[in-house]
């Protein structure tokens, strides 16, 4: 997702909505409430419809030329009176942080939508996801995803040392293999994996030297391999 969002709230009016979408080059930004929760979103098309429909009752039937000039002078100011709250399409499809990228592609396919704004267990918002985004993960290539692993998951977040564990990553799946110092290491090992953009499988045969997770005074037992499921 984008963490900085474009947004507005339900009273901005509808020629600055216009100018936020132009500025900032955006087919649509969610409306939010003071407490950054997301009301709808509204769209250039919902835009451009709404403007529209003034214009084309103040051109219908055969009026004089005073009659659809009063019309269009109406017509103009029903443009300017409208506020995002009244453009908006509501309720707005959002998606949480952990879902799957996949998911979301889903969601924006059946909704034909082209943005989603992501949401916490609050519902307030935090960023937003276009189709963009999305395609940008799917484009990864397989060595860019397993170069993230070994600096980010293992080597940074876990401070692994060099060659203790090994990463290969065939179609988007990634497979660790390797021994590491705690059994500890191996479900987070696992977990931050599923987190890096790209990956849409993990596969670990990873062993350990010591059990951490046993009480002191047990034999802890020197291997495990550990089921490759996601845990978000």
């Amino acid at each position: 997702m984008t963490p900085e969002v474009v947004r507005t709230c339900r009273e901005t009016p509808s020629g600055d909505v216009a100018g936020l979408l132009a500025r900032h080059r955006i087919s649509g930004l969610p409306v939010v409430d003071a407490d950054d929760k997301v009301l709808g979103v509204v769209s250039e098309t919902d835009l451009l419809g709404r403007r529209a429909a003034p214009a084309r009752r103040a051109g219908g039937g055969r009026l004089r030329l005073p009659a659809l000039r009063r019309q269009a002078r109406v017509a103009a100011a029903e443009a300017r009176a409208m506020t995002a709250g009244r453009l908006m399409s509501t309720p707005a499809i959002t998606v949480h942080p952990e879902q799957p990228v996949a998911d979301a592609a889903r969601v924006m396919e059946r909704h034909h939508i082209k943005r989603l704004p992501v949401v916490d267990e609050e519902d307030r918002l935090i960023g937003i996801a276009t189709r963009r985004d999305l395609l940008r993960v799917f484009l990864r290539t397989d060595e860019e995803i397993r170069r993230e692993i070994v600096e980010e998951v293992l080597a940074g977040a876990l401070r692994l040392p060099p060659h203790s564990a090994v990463v290969s990553v065939r179609n988007g799946t990634a497979t660790l293999a390797g021994r590491v110092e705690r059994r500890s290491d191996i479900p987070v090992a696992v977990r931050l994996s599923w987190r890096v953009d790209g990956v849409v499988g993990v596969m670990s045969s990873l062993t350990f030297r010591v059990d951490d997770t046993r009480p002191p005074g047990k034999d802890p037992a020197r291997g495990i391999t550990h089921p490759s499921l996601p845990e978000w």
